[in-house]
């Protein structure tokens, strides 16, 4: 695979928006052939049998509840060429979000999902408020294509969870970038299998008495 590499002038774009209004949905962020080659690994890995039901929580905290999230799952750790090409990307747009906006981004971590034919994940934050480790989120969409009519849409809510911001429907290449801390979101039932990437790009809050919890 090719050295890919984002543009310069569309991270500053999205930079910008995740200041002005804290998330942005960045069309064709991703080339499609490598968004070809992850959707195709995803789906190898779930013939496979090497998706997990996901859960909610971290760490010791962490459980499975169906009636909150219905998504599968693996987790990204360069295993693959497109894997490492993915997480380069990233880390390109980490190193930006670091140089511009002075986050103390120390990793990014990331996870394939896919949602079955009537999955969900309902409302909820991505990092708790006041001890905020995830910084950034990050949802890269592989479907080849998707229609109006098959759901699926990731929902923003507003920063007080009173009113929705914005429906953003699964398009191949696309990224949709938000603060974990500040937005409430969820994840509409699906009519189709839905395959994407969430990662976040995180902060280290780990103290003397207190470690950072694990993925």
């Amino acid at each position: 695979m090719f050295n890919l590499q984002l543009e310069s002038e569309s991270i500053n774009t999205a930079i910008d928006a995740l200041v002005d209004k804290g998330w942005y949905f960045w069309h064709n962020a991703i080339p499609t052939s490598l968004c070809d080659a992850l959707y195709f690994e995803l789906q190898q890995r779930q013939q496979d049998g090497e998706l997990q039901q996901a859960g909610i929580g971290r760490g010791q905290e962490h459980q499975l509840n169906q009636r909150i999230r219905r998504d599968a799952i693996h987790w990204l750790e360069r295993q693959t060429p497109a894997q490492a090409q993915y997480l380069d990307l990233m880390q390109q747009l980490q190193l930006e979000l670091n140089r511009q906006l002075f986050l103390g981004l120390f990793e990014y971590e990331a996870h394939f999902a896919l949602y079955s034919p009537g999955d969900f994940y309902k409302k909820h934050r991505d990092s708790f408020r006041g001890a905020a480790n995830r910084m950034v989120t990050s949802v890269t969409y592989l479907n080849p294509t998707w229609q109006a009519d098959w759901g699926g849409e990731l929902v923003l809510y507003n920063e007080e969870d009173t009113q929705e911001l914005t429906r953003l429907m699964p398009q191949c290449g696309a990224l949709a970038l938000f603060m974990s801390e500040q937005l409430p979101h969820e994840v509409l039932p699906t009519r189709q299998p839905r395959a994407s990437i969430a990662g976040w790009f995180r902060c280290n809050t780990s103290t003397h008495d207190l470690v950072n919890p694990p993925k």
